[in-house]
């Protein structure tokens, strides 16, 4: 063959290899995700091999190992008794609650740890829905962003870095936005969760947080999510969300989930020029994990690609629960 064009010089060797590679993997692209509880140990969670529900002191101990492994920033995801569960969720504005209790912590204990932080209600809710529900089974739009307004300003108030909603309420970013702006938080950014799709991939993390919505014989409930969380079918309509966030001043946009929603990655990527994040979701991490403790696939190798493949897609910032694995495996290779 008389060809002079031959891509498979620039793969001949590692070292050329690596000279003309497109994307690297690092420990700080990680945001790791942990979820804390009220009692004094740690419980794993059995849809998620190898996660964690963290007692205080154990959380301590996991930030501070993820710090050390180049983690830069941890989100924080509570489990609530259900005695502190009520329909307005007001337990997440306390201000001597489990976050904002947990975030004063850490920030003493690791005070360059960033700390990104969930606003929305469900893990608050006796209805297990993000939002307010009425009678009639709705989600109250407007209501529920009134709650949210001072459940953001109760966790700046303890320290947080980062408000991240998730809730995907109409108008709750700018309404976030203008309340911290109007308490002196303008320092603290928001991560908007700006592309969250109605995913079945959600499973184990509202097994977690034991956060799914919840039958309740006083109303009706919505058994799933699908009136404010985006549909699956949609990718357009993530350059609505993309626009009006950045528009009301979210500073970081987010995909969620990640594996299946590649192409809406690539899409908000080259739509704007906020940085994107992805989040490998709880779904996504126990199909891996499962798989690899039947020893079906290499876990390390499987990891490592599918984290590499947000980055090629165009996000600068990775969710994912295998953080501290991933930024081990980084360091060995």
């Amino acid at each position: 063959m008389n060809s002079i064009i031959r891509p498979r010089r620039l793969r001949r060797t590692e070292a050329i290899r690596e000279m003309v590679r497109e994307n690297h993997l690092t420990a700080s692209d990680f945001i790791y995700p942990l979820f804390i509880h009220e009692k004094d140990i740690k419980e794993e969670i059995s849809a998620m091999p190898g996660t964690y529900r963290w007692d205080i002191n154990g959380l301590i101990k996991e930030v501070t190992r993820a710090w050390e492994l180049g983690v830069r920033c941890v989100v924080l995801f509570p489990k609530i008794q259900d005695s502190l569960k009520t329909e307005d969720g007001a337990e997440c504005f306390n201000e001597d609650g489990l976050i904002p209790k947990a975030i004063r912590i850490l920030k003493k204990e690791i005070p360059e740890m960033a700390i990104m932080t969930d606003v929305a209600l469900d893990p608050y809710s006796c209805d297990g829905h993000d939002g307010l529900v009425d009678e009639n089974g709705k989600i109250l739009n407007d209501e529920t962003i009134e709650i949210l307004k001072k459940q953001a300003l109760t966790q700046a108030r303890a320290g947080a870095d980062f408000i991240g909603p998730s809730d995907m309420m109409d108008g709750r970013v700018g309404a976030i936005r203008a309340s911290l702006d109007s308490q002196g938080f303008s320092d603290v950014g928001i991560i908007s969760y700006t592309a969250k799709y109605s995913s079945a991939y959600y499973g184990p993390f509202r097994t977690a947080l034991d956060s799914a919505p919840r039958e309740n014989s006083k109303k009706i409930i919505p058994h799933n999510k699908s009136t404010y969380q985006m549909d699956p079918a949609n990718s357009k309509e993530a350059l609505i969300e993309s626009a009006l966030d950045q528009y009301e001043g979210a500073d970081i946009l987010m995909v969620k989930p990640g594996i299946s929603y590649l192409d809406i990655v690539y899409r908000l990527s080259t739509f704007s020029n906020k940085p994107i994040a992805a989040y490998n979701v709880s779904g996504e991490y126990s199909m891996v994990k499962s798989a690899a403790m039947k020893n079906w696939i290499n876990e390390k190798d499987i990891v490592l690609e599918t984290l590499l493949s947000f980055k090629r897609a165009g996000a600068k910032l990775i969710l994912t629960y295998h953080a501290c694995d991933a930024s081990r495996w980084l360091q060995d290779t």
